[in-house]
């Protein structure tokens, strides 16, 4: 943060960030590290120790605005400081009030010891009229001969010219458990492509402590002038250790619509405070000025000549994707023809070239069902290649060729050899350093559409959904798939990665949709994956691509993936937890059920459980509902008995012809009065305790794991509304 003073010199106070395991003090790249750093302000607290507001910061979020600060306790006398006497609190310049809270990680610094200091840092949300030069911290101190109990210390108020945004060429220093690492932005590119901004930062990263530190998960994100928020991927981040006097970088990529202006942009960096659900500033950059990228092949129009015509190739992007014990290397192309004649398709293939010297043999894909080029028309080709996870190169070059005969799927790797029948020859060449750009981010409640002739579709994300044993979780989304297209089709095949936060992969099985969809109709696609039980999914994302087999695209049952194309990436909505307390319109998507009219009995030794219930599906839905279960969970209140009935999704939308509705014990599409479920239990008359409720409840069962929706309290052999 920058404070402008009268004297017009400017000073290095501390940045705002909010760690669970420290402090952040930013310093300018040119100084040396023993710069004098100054304050906000300061309070005494006695007469050998005071309060010192090290660091303020006001960032947006769901519910409004929130505004974080650290202090630092000074203790300079000659016994311990109890910090339980004391409190700070936050207020605007205008009198408005705003309740603290301090972050977990600090909720027990109640001592400091003589000669020492702690930093403790508190929250709070603020309206979003307010400002971070409106703020004003005050301190006090517990005085039960006060009439309110307390006694004011003293305040400090936020400086009007005081920022939060270190200077573009300037570096700040984190310190991250004690250990100091100095962080400044060392090179900004910036390409553009038709639909895209596609910046990459390259943040350095020193360790000028004494200690090898490991760099958290922080979360980077890109802040528009405008104060929009992009997200971008940080590689080489997971896992993270500098040593000693050691520098290492990380590279941030991400992409920004066309249509946001591209000035004055920010990094914004914070970290997830798990406890809280909740994200907390760390630092913020201007970024400098963008660097020229060499090479510029990414977005630039290139025209190459063959027998039947001139066509012109564009480069619009080079993705980096997990893909199970290896990583796929994906070039997304753009093949157009700017001729007044229709041209047809060209046999091309082509490879990758990494640092000059190791070649990757590649397969091309070709994603529309076209056969020819009319005038004006384009197409779009991808082409794919595998190299070990690990593999780290510098420079990338993309050859692009041309075969006469028999296509081959994978280039030849000279300008012009064999390949059995068919003979390769070089026709263009991408060159460009390994700023590989990262995978365009769909915001929550947002659609990604598929423009691909003959597979036009929209893409969304409609729950998600935790399913639960003893040892794991079942991470699950539904991604609805709206059919485009004017005739019925299949949908695409897709291939599926959850990523967490720290870059963690866990690859998803998708449960595909095996019925042709309707036009303008929609198919459900649950997609999910085991995840560890306590391993957290905050701002977890969702990576889609469509499945590829043998260099064309998935179709039919058997066909088994071995790369993907087109990859998007979904953040995903929050969960929703809530456990409705009746059984009406409970959600099973497409699916309601809604239940009432329930009633118990106990005869001869057997236990019934009578109901009515109407079940409806949304119209003009596909889904795959293999492996779900609508489970009926009875329990009296004494909790002895408990009984389970299973309901198979797949009989929902059967009608059995062969059973009158009083016999049939499923459940089906419909309104249906005095469903039965019988239990014999000879002996459930002598030990239930009838004077207390039982719970009826409903949970969806998935693969053997469930989730409650709804439960509802009744009473013993009375019939409920």
């Amino acid at each position: 943060m920058i404070i402008k003073n009268h004297h017009k010199r400017l000073v290095t106070i501390a940045l705002s960030t909010l760690l669970v395991l420290g402090a952040t003090t930013p310093v300018w790249a040119d100084s040396s590290p023993s710069t004098p750093v100054l304050n906000v302000g300061k309070v005494t607290m006695t007469g050998s120790s005071y309060f010192e507001l090290q660091q303020i910061h006001l960032q947006q979020n769901a519910s409004g605005k929130l505004a974080t600060f650290t202090i630092t306790i000074h203790n300079e006398g000659s016994s311990e400081l109890q910090f339980i006497d004391y409190w700070a609190r936050l207020k605007s310049k205008s009198g408005k009030q705003f309740s603290v809270r301090l972050l977990p990680a600090d909720k027990d610094k109640n001592r400091v010891a003589p000669g020492s200091t702690t930093d403790v840092t508190f929250y709070a949300t603020v309206d979003t009229s307010t400002n971070l030069q409106d703020l004003v911290v005050q301190f006090i101190k517990w005085d039960f001969n006060q009439t309110n109990f307390e006694r004011i210390l003293g305040e400090v108020a936020v400086p009007d010219d005081y920022t939060d945004v270190t200077p573009a060429d300037h570096a700040s220093v984190i310190s991250v458990g004690g250990t100091n690492v100095k962080a400044s932005i060392t090179k900004f590119i910036s390409n553009k492509n038709e639909k895209y901004h596609v910046p990459t930062v390259y943040v350095s990263l020193e360790n000028v402590g004494s200690h090898t530190v490991t760099i958290p998960a922080y979360l980077f994100s890109i802040r528009t002038s405008e104060g929009l928020m992009y997200p971008m991927e940080a590689k080489g981040l997971k896992d993270l250790q500098i040593n000693p006097k050691e520098t290492k970088e990380i590279q941030l990529s991400g992409s920004i619509p066309v249509a946001v202006a591209a000035d004055a942009w920010q990094v914004a960096i914070a970290e997830t405070i798990a406890d809280l659900k909740m994200n907390v500033a760390v630092a913020n950059f201007q970024l400098p000025t963008v660097s020229q990228s060499e090479g510029g092949s990414v977005g630039k129009a290139y025209t190459f000549t063959n027998k039947s015509g001139v066509y012109t190739t564009q480069l619009n992007g080079l993705h980096r994707l997990p893909w199970e014990d290896q990583d796929l290397l994906t070039a997304d192309l753009t093949l157009s023809n700017n001729g007044d004649e229709s041209l047809p398709i060209p046999k091309l293939s082509g490879y990758f070239l990494l640092d000059d010297a190791v070649k990757i043999d590649a397969k091309l894909i070709q994603t529309a069902k076209v056969i020819g080029l009319a005038a004006g028309a384009s197409v779009n080709l991808q082409i794919a290649g595998k190299v070990p996870y690990t593999y780290e190169f510098s420079k990338i070059k993309l050859v692009l060729q041309e075969n006469e005969g028999e296509a081959p799927t994978t280039g030849t790797g000279t300008s012009t050899g064999s390949t059995g029948s068919s003979t390769a020859t070089d026709v263009l060449e991408f060159s460009t350093q390994a700023e590989l750009q990262a995978i365009p981010f769909i915001g929550m409640g947002q659609t990604y559409t598929s423009n691909d002739i003959g597979r036009k579709a929209k893409y969304g994300i409609r729950n998600v959904s935790t399913y639960e044993d003893k040892t794991n979780i079942m991470y699950s989304a539904m991604v609805e798939a709206t059919n485009l297209e004017k005739r019925f089709t299949n949908v695409s095949k897709l291939v599926a990665n959850f990523r967490s936060s720290d870059g963690t992969i866990f690859p998803a099985t998708v449960v595909e949709v095996k019925n042709k969809i309707s036009p303008t109709g929609k198919a459900l696609l649950n997609v999910w994956a085991s995840v560890p039980k306590g391993f957290p999914t905050t701002n977890m994302n969702l990576l889609l691509g469509e499945a590829v087999t043998e260099g064309k695209l998935s179709e039919g049952e058997k066909a088994v993936p071995d790369s993907y194309v087109n990859p998007v990436a979904y953040w995903l909505p929050d969960e929703k937890t809530n456990v409705a307390t009746t059984l009406k319109n409970v959600d099973l998507f497409p699916y309601t059920i809604s239940v009432d009219k329930i009633g118990t009995s106990i005869s001869d030794g057997v236990f019934t459980l009578q109901f009515n219930y109407e079940l409806t599906k949304e119209k003009m839905t596909e889904i795959n509902t293999e492996g779900h279960n609508l489970l009926v969970v009875f329990e009296d209140g004494g909790g002895i008995k408990r009984f389970e009935k299973r309901f198979d999704f797949k009989d929902f939308d059967v009608i059995n012809g062969d059973s009158t509705a009083d016999e049939d014990a499923k459940i089906r599409l419909g309104k249906r009065d005095n469903f039965k479920i019988t239990i014999p239990d000879p002996g459930l008359i002598y030990n239930t305790k009838f004077l207390q409720k039982y719970t009826l409840s409903i949970y969806d069962e998935f693969q053997g794991q469930r989730k409650l929706l709804a439960a509802q309290k009744a009473d013993w052999f009375i019939t409920t509304d």
